[in-house]
């Protein structure tokens, strides 16, 4: 039979049935699916009986079979009862996650080939999840995804914020803010404000096992879901029965409804760990800034940073001031001579001569401090790999229970073992950062990491798609572009960078941004687009369970007073409300300690000086709160000297009191909140 044939075959086989819906369980949000005249099997979604996301396909190509995107006809349809449960975090922006939606599973047939596949809905009231399932083929059990033509049509004209997808910079790019049919490729999360003030973000949940996903734009408003390429030809190969990721959709009437969303946690799987009460969220300094700024260097040498006296001094300095962990970078033999990209000579267990790591572990511990492991890998996963579990051994017996993993390389430049050949490490070969083989690799680590009780937060990883739920020892990643490059260029991080952070990257989960330096200051006296107030408010604006104070311990020490802010504010949370803020310009959360009554408001601005009246709506009738205030001072701006500039208040809130902040440009704010006795 002709290729032609095949396909007018296939085009008879389909018989269109009647169209299954599925609403979110307040009836807002409603999900069609069916296929067209032509097979091919499409979604719609409606907001208040308005068109949100059009006609968009959900489709397959393959390498080695015909495509499963045309012929196709719905076999049969399942709707699941209604849930509505609520579950408990070991740690996290807020302590519990409600859990509502409604189900629709709808089975699509190619009668011409017999090949079928699930789609499965999830329908909350502030989003909605699908991925689709395959089931195992004894006559072809491995599938081999040549792209993956998931598509979303965005039925209304908006403004996006972005980032480049495919760059040779990974995620650590500055957002773009462009009209939504002015994008090209973007990562995920991507975040559009419709002309209605509709906010959607696009991203995925549970990334296992497969490529991540890029977002293309086609044509006007219409985006296609395009897979992380793959060394071997097929971006995604799976043996037997597998599902993909979650595809999701956030819908929020405004940027607070965006950033209050649980959607993604959701869509992944309960823990997995069981009892992970071992990790204890806290703050942490480190031999770190040095580096980056240039003062030190990770390599052996007159000017090494990693060394035991420096440690010890780092040690004394964080049980003085009660900051849980040390990280140490530059501490193993590898950072001599050319690492970027090869990680060849790394040693993830053996430490240079003067970084005595036995007696620095006991030190600690003496102390009642832990260190923090560093293993940069230069994107060599096959050396990492090799000598993994014996670095996670070593780590759990001188009481690292926190590792940073690194992986620095172009897009393209993860260095894996080729397992198709005889000797797989004898045939090293080139993977994207969020290609299949990436993904797998993390999670290997992750697990591994779990069973010798060690949290894991990488740099230059894949993208947070939820997983921490499933994995609550993966606590933070970077993926974005952090404060590090606040220390190379002015104003290298613009002002309204960290703004629209929070309602871009951070809507995937916490991140590793290594806030907290006070000085402001970067390598060489480089001025930062940051007053010292906002360096405060990255605290309450950008979460993570482990927050660093990124800058020299005695440039912290000059800073008593933001010192003492730093040192106060939690690491965990039992509430999180982002209560004024909008996309790029600036978001004002307030937190309440999971472990006092203490609430902690702040954030942080962008370039254009504003006044934000706040109201406290969500404290505690009947109670009188300190109120102690870190604000920008008169004057204060990012463009100067002025930067240092702050200002110090006090006063009694109460429920529904309204503070008025002013934010300087490049500004920000804290104020903690202490009930009274």
């Amino acid at each position: 039979m002709t290729r032609l044939s095949i396909a007018a075959a296939l085009l008879c086989a389909a018989s269109p049935l009647a169209a299954a819906t599925v609403s979110s369980p307040d009836g807002r949000i409603t999900v069609t699916v069916e296929t067209d005249g032509e097979g091919i099997p499409f979604y719609e979604v409606a907001l208040g009986g308005k068109p949100l996301i059009g006609k968009s396909v959900i489709a397959f190509n393959f390498t080695d079979e015909d495509p499963l995107r045309r012929g196709l006809k719905v076999e049969g349809e399942a709707v699941s009862p209604m849930v509505d449960a609520k579950w408990e975090q070991p740690w996290g922006e807020r302590r519990f996650v409600t859990d509502r939606h409604n189900e629709l599973a709808v089975t699509f047939l190619q009668d011409a080939t017999k090949r079928r596949f699930t789609v499965r809905f999830r329908v909350f009231d502030n989003g909605v999840g699908f991925r689709s399932e395959f089931p195992s083929r004894a006559d072809h059990p491995k599938t081999s995804i040549a792209e993956e033509l998931t598509e979303f049509e965005i039925a209304q004209k908006g403004t996006a914020w972005w980032i480049q997808a495919g760059d040779f910079n990974r995620y650590e790019q500055i957002y773009q803010k462009t009209p939504t049919d002015a994008v090209s490729m973007a990562h995920t999360p991507m975040t559009i404000r419709l002309e209605d003030g509709t906010h959607l973000s696009f991203h995925e949940a549970a990334l296992v096992d497969y490529s991540g996903m890029w977002l293309q734009r086609l044509t006007g408003q219409r985006f296609r879901a395009h897979l992380s390429p793959s060394s071997r030809g097929p971006k995604v190969v799976r043996t037997g029965a597998f599902t993909t990721p979650w595809r999701s959709i956030r819908i929020a009437k405004d940027a607070a409804g965006l950033v209050e969303n649980d959607l993604e946690l959701n869509l992944n799987e309960p823990n997995k760990l069981g009892d992970v009460s071992w990790f204890k969220p806290a703050k942490y300094i480190g031999i770190w800034w040095g580096m980056i700024s240039g003062k030190w260097s990770w390599a052996q040498g007159p000017n090494h940073g990693a060394t035991t006296e420096r440690t010890k001094q780092y040690i004394d300095f964080a049980a003085k001031n009660g900051f849980r962990g040390v990280l140490v970078e530059g501490w193993d033999y590898g950072w001599d001579g050319n690492w970027f990209g090869n990680g060849r000579d790394f040693s993830f267990t053996k430490p240079y001569p003067d970084f005595d790591l036995p007696a620095l572990a006991a030190y600690a511990k003496k102390k009642g401090v832990h260190l923090i492991g560093h293993n940069e890998t230069g994107g060599n996963i096959a050396v990492y790999e090799a000598q993994l579990a014996d670095a996670m051994k070593q780590n759990a017996r001188y009481g690292i229970d926190v590792v940073k993993t690194g992986y620095v390389a172009d897009a393209g430049g993860i260095i894996s073992c080729n397992a198709d050949i005889a000797d797989p490490c004898g045939g090293q070969v080139m993977e994207w950062h969020d290609g299949q083989r990436q993904v797998q690799h993390h999670l290997r680590v992750v697990e591994e990491a779990a069973r010798n009780r060690i949290a894991i937060n990488p740099h230059e990883p894949v993208k947070d798609t939820g997983l921490r739920r499933t994995y609550p020892n993966w606590v933070a990643r970077e993926g974005a572009r952090g404060q590090e490059y606040n220390a190379w260029a002015p104003f290298n991080n613009p002002p309204s960078h960290e703004p629209t952070l929070v309602y871009t990257r951070m809507l995937s989960g916490p991140m590793d941004y290594t806030p907290g330096v006070l000085s402001v200051t970067g390598g060489n006296g480089v001025p930062m687009a940051s007053t010292v107030a906002k360096q405060l408010g990255l605290y309450l604006a950008l979460y993570s369970p482990i927050q660093m104070a990124a800058d020299f311990i005695e440039s912290l020490a000059e800073h008593p007073k933001e010192l003492e802010f730093i040192k106060a504010v939690p690491a965990d949370w039992a509430e999180s409300h982002l209560i004024a803020g909008e996309v790029g310009e600036y978001a004002i959360f307030a937190r309440k300690d999971r472990n006092s009554a203490d609430w902690y408001v702040g954030g942080i601005n962008d370039a254009t000086a504003r006044e934000v009246t706040l109201r406290f709506h969500f404290l505690d009738a009947g109670k009188a709160y300190k109120a102690t205030i870190w604000k920008d001072g008169e004057g204060a701006t990012y463009l100067t000297e002025a930067r240092h500039r702050i200002a110090y208040d006090s006063r009694t809130i109460r429920k529904g009191d309204t503070l008025t902040l002013w934010l300087a440009p490049g500004g920000g704010a804290a104020v903690r909140l202490q009930p009274g006795k």
